[in-house]
């Protein structure tokens, strides 16, 4: 098999590193990317690895970051933007900075890798972008981050069609709710995490490996004849409803 060389946003997250990891231990060249230059640079150390500064927000800087890996590499065999955030909050509690700070770091970011992705990598692409649940599955106090999400699986459906033609491949994983540090304060709250377990049919909640697993196998060019997908890793969250078997 060819040389593999992935960019992955959001490098140092509990997702995309997980995912960076994987993808190093298989001898891919990797360009990690995020904003924190001192963890970008110890991960970067750590996998032998190329890393570039991008603020999520910053369609420009996302960009530059992707055309940066393709002109340090030569090409680029695929990305996966693992930036994101959560904001759970009603609507009508939910400020205009609140809501645009969401819709930037999610759908923004997926709009700016979409956009880097055409213009840099020529054919033969997997381009994976994460959504959400959420997105599939009226939840309270989500609004501002489900819309952001949503937004994510159109794009890619779009963009799927879109660039077809030029074999490049756009698919979505949708998460449920996974242990990373930006969770935390769900799933270290007992009486919170209580109730989203009772949610999920599979009684646990997702680790990073269960995502990154996934997104490491859409990007896989094994997997050349997917395209347009959302792929649920959720336990069942959004599609389960499980009964009591005891």
């Amino acid at each position: 098999m060819d040389e593999q060389i992935y960019v992955v946003l959001g490098a140092y997250g509990g997702v995309g590193m997980e995912l960076a990891r994987r993808l190093a231990a298989k001898g891919a060249k990797l360009m990690l990317v995020g904003r924190d230059d001192s963890r970008l640079h110890a991960l970067a150390l750590e996998l032998g690895a190329a890393f570039a500064h991008a603020d999520a927000t910053v369609s420009q800087q996302v960009e530059a970051a992707i055309a940066a890996a393709a002109e340090k590499f030569g090409g680029i065999s695929g990305i996966a933007n693992c930036f994101g955030s959560l904001l759970l909050k009603p609507a009508h509690l939910t400020t205009d900075e609140e809501l645009e700070q969401t819709l930037a770091i999610n759908l923004k970011s997926a709009f700016a890798t979409v956009r880097a992705a055409a213009r840099n990598i020529k054919k033969d692409g997997s381009i994976v972008l994460v959504s959400s649940a959420a997105a599939r599955l009226g939840m309270a106090n989500h609004e501002a981050i489900a819309a952001a999400k949503a937004g994510i699986q159109g794009l890619a459906l779009a963009a799927a069609a879109t660039y077809a033609n030029r074999n490049l491949r756009f698919n979505c994983v949708a998460p449920g709710l996974t242990r990373t540090p930006l969770t935390e304060k769900i799933t270290g709250n007992e009486v919170v995490a209580k109730g989203s377990l009772a949610m999920h049919a599979l009684g646990r909640f997702g680790e990073p490996a269960d995502v990154a697993s996934a997104i490491e196998w859409l990007l896989d060019p094994r997997q050349h004849w997917i395209t347009g997908q959302i792929i649920g890793v959720d336990g069942g969250l959004s599609t389960v409803r499980a009964r009591n078997a005891g």
